[in-house]
This record gives C-alpha cells, sequence and structure tokens, in this order.
C-alpha cells in the first residue's frame, strides 16, 4: 500500500514521503479500513517536528518516531475484521480516532471506530474525530447546560468549530474569540457573541463565564481569573511556550494561580471512546453540527497539508484524501 512515511523530525517537507509499505492486517479486535480520507490535526505537526522536545523524551521517539505512519483520523470501509470483533463488518462504512491513518489501509481497534451517518461523504467524516471529541469531552467537565456562560477562544479551528456548535446545541450562552474574518462563520455556527482578538484585546473582554474553553491565543492569568464566575472552569488545551517544554510551564503556572485565586483550572484532554464517537455520530445525522471545510489535499500532498494547518488561522478542518 501507499503510506507517508516519516524519516526523522523536521520541516513537512524534509521529512514527509509518499512509499509503498507492507499492508497491515487486522488483529484481534481490530479491523482493517481502507481509507478514504484522513484528518490532520495540531497533533500531527507537533509530531512532525517533535515539538516540544519533552514529548521525544516521553516516548515519541528520542531522534525520530517510533510510529514512521503519521496520521490520527480516518474514515473509510472495512475490509476485513479481526478474531471477536462481531459489531462491525467488512463492507461498512466507519469513521473514528486511529493510528497511522496517513496510509491507504490502517488497522484500527474496533472501539475507535463506530458507522459513518449515512449521508455523510467520507472527506467531511475524516474531519471529525479526534477534533469533535476533545470539544465534547471539554465541554462536558462541567455538563454545559441552558444559560450557563461559555467562552471558546480559537473558535474558528478545527476544535473550536465544533466546540461552539455543542455548546449552542446544549443551550448554552456562547461567546466565541476569533479573527475579524471568521466572525461571519463563527456567528454562522450558533455564536451568540463574537469577539475578534485583533480589535479588543483580552483585558476589555465583557462578561465572566462559568467555563472558559481556552483552544488558542494568548490568555494571561490574571484576564483569565477576571473572566472566570467564581464557581467558573478554565480548560487548557494551549498556551505560549518554547522548543523544549511548549506551554506547560504557562499552564502550569496558570493553574497554580488558579488554586492560590480558588479558580478550577484544567488541562483539557481527550480519550477516543465510542460511546462519545456514536454521540457525535447522532448529532451529525441530527444536524446538531457539521464540519467546517478549510482545505483538501491529496495523499501525496501531505506535507504541504501538515504545513498549512502550522502556519495557523485555518477555518475548521484540513483533510487528506487517499481513495
Amino acid at each position: 500500500m501507499r503510506a507517508i512515511v516519516q524519516r526523522g523530525y523536521g520541516t513537512p517537507a524534509a521529512v514527509l514521503r509518499l512509499e509503498d509499505v507492507p499492508d497491515p492486517v487486522a488483529g484481534p479486535g481490530e479491523v482493517l479500513v481502507r481509507v478514504d480520507a484522513a484528518g490532520v490535526n495540531a497533533a500531527d505537526w507537533h509530531l512532525v517536528l517533535g515539538l516540544p522536545y519533552v514529548m521525544r523524551g516521553a516516548g515519541i521517539g528520542l531522534r525520530g518516531p517510533k510510529e514512521p505512519i503519521p496520521g490520527l483520523d480516518l474514515a473509510g470501509v472495512v475490509e476485513t475484521v479481526g478474531d471477536g470483533v462481531t459489531r462491525l463488518r467488512p463492507g461498512d462504512r466507519v469513521f473514528g480516532s486511529a493510528a497511522r491513518t496517513f496510509a491507504e489501509l490502517a488497522n484500527v481497534p474496533d472501539k475507535r471506530v463506530v458507522p459513518t451517518p449515512s449521508a455523510l461523504p467520507s472527506v467531511e467524516a475524516a474531519a471529525v474525530p479526534l477534533a469533535a471529541l476533545t470539544a465534547l469531552q471539554g465541554l462536558r467537565t462541567t455538563e454545559t447546560a441552558p444559560g450557563q456562560r461559555v467562552l471558546i477562544t480559537g473558535a474558528s479551528g478545527g476544535v473550536g468549530t465544533f466546540a461552539v456548535q455543542i455548546a449552542a446545541a446544549h443551550g448554552a450562552h456562547v461567546t466565541a474569540v476569533c479573527s475579524r474574518r471568521n466572525v461571519d462563520l463563527v456567528r454562522s455556527l450558533g455564536a451568540d457573541e463574537v469577539i475578534d482578538y485583533t480589535a479588543q484585546d483580552v483585558t476589555t473582554w465583557p462578561g465572566t463565564y462559568d467555563l472558559i474553553l481556552h483552544l488558542a491565543g494568548p490568555l494571561p492569568p490574571s484576564a483569565a481569573r477576571r473572566l472566570l464566575a467564581p464557581d467558573g472552569t478554565l480548560l487548557l488545551s494551549s498556551g505560549q511556550g518554547g522548543d523544549w517544554f511548549g506551554p506547560l510551564p504557562w499552564m502550569g503556572f496558570t493553574i497554580a494561580v488558579g488554586r492560590l485565586t480558588g479558580r478550577r483550572v484544567r488541562f483539557l484532554t481527550m480519550r477516543t471512546r465510542r460511546e462519545d464517537l456514536d454521540t457525535i455520530a447522532a448529532m451529525l445525522t441530527s444536524g446538531a453540527i457539521r464540519p467546517v471545510m478549510d482545505r483538501t489535499y491529496p495523499l501525496a500532498e501531505a506535507a504541504t497539508a501538515v504545513q498549512y494547518l502550522k502556519d495557523g488561522h485555518t477555518q475548521g478542518k484540513t483533510v487528506l484524501t487517499v481513495a
């Protein structure tokens, strides 16, 4: 099969190549999926560059990636099923979050994929898993409910576009932060208020919020403290930092300030759960959420796609077409 193979760490153009590699095989509890499309995520370019360096010591590989085929999202068709798999069968269209998805075939634990909604094209389904799961699980932190005030930074990105829609679907009052060119898009997704960060400094943002989902941009601890309601929660998924430790020092400092001032500040993490994928699939089917597509690239241009995402200011998701 053809796959994108990463040889070492560096710029996408320097280390990503399209190569012929052996076909994977579905092991026990796995399905082999013929990939139609693969989503591109921020995690992909972090792994391609091997940054921050702390990740290398934490297990991704010191001099080069232990996993040479990148990619974390997919949509496609089940080719074969491994022993013990009864829920899926060959020919089923599926989508989910897995590993080694920048390839024509990927073997995936069956609990990490679910049937694709019938009306959803694979290229759109591939844009969904990691981003929508991150948004869903983040908003669940405080059981987002009608009337709750939610602030979402980075609202026009992959996770942000889903977070705005999911929060709005739960009846929350959504304030979204993005650049001027994305204001109309974010408002169309259900945001009640939109703040253009290029025109309004964070220190002047109005109101207080029950939940702040911080996905992009600067957010000084003093501003976070002022914007949080007394019993509010700040979820951190992004922050400023250097090549060695990335945003971890900033996140740690913000959490420490939160504890000293009696505010709840937490890291935003994501786990792929079948039940959450089923929830996302149901929301896609009902029309409560939809993927926002930015650009698509053929598999051979994966390096260009990853570089485009790294350069920032994407509207929604970037996807590789494989089939």
